[in-house]
C-alpha cells in the first residue's frame, strides 16, 4: 500500500488586514489568521497603509513599504508575535 504526502507550500498568495486580524492565504490552500495586536506597526497604521502590501521572497514574506514592516510566513505559521521591548519597569 502506498500513501502520498500532500505537499505543503508555505508561500503567501493573498493578504488581508481587518481592524483586528491579519489573514494570509497560502499557495497550498491553507489560511492563517493572527491578532493584529501582535504587530504594533500594523495595528497603528492607517487603513490605507495596511492595504499597501507586497509579497517578497517568492511569497515567503510580506512587506508594507509605507510603514517599513516585514513579516515572514514561517513566523506567522509558528504563531510568533513581534518581540516585546526588553525594557523593565522601574
Amino acid at each position: 500500500m502506498s500513501t502520498s504526502k500532500r505537499e505543503l507550500d508555505p508561500r503567501a498568495v493573498d493578504v488581508s488586514v481587518s481592524a483586528d486580524t491579519l489573514s494570509v492565504d497560502l499557495a497550498d490552500g491553507r489560511s492563517v489568521s493572527v491578532p493584529l495586536a501582535w504587530f504594533p506597526r500594523l495595528l497603528h497604521a492607517k487603513v490605507s497603509q495596511r492595504k499597501k502590501w507586497r509579497l517578497i521572497g517568492d511569497g515567503r514574506g510580506i512587506h508594507w513599504p509605507e510603514i517599513d514592516e516585514d513579516l515572514s510566513v514561517e513566523g506567522l505559521l509558528r504563531g510568533r508575535a513581534e518581540p516585546r521591548s526588553s525594557k523593565r519597569a522601574s
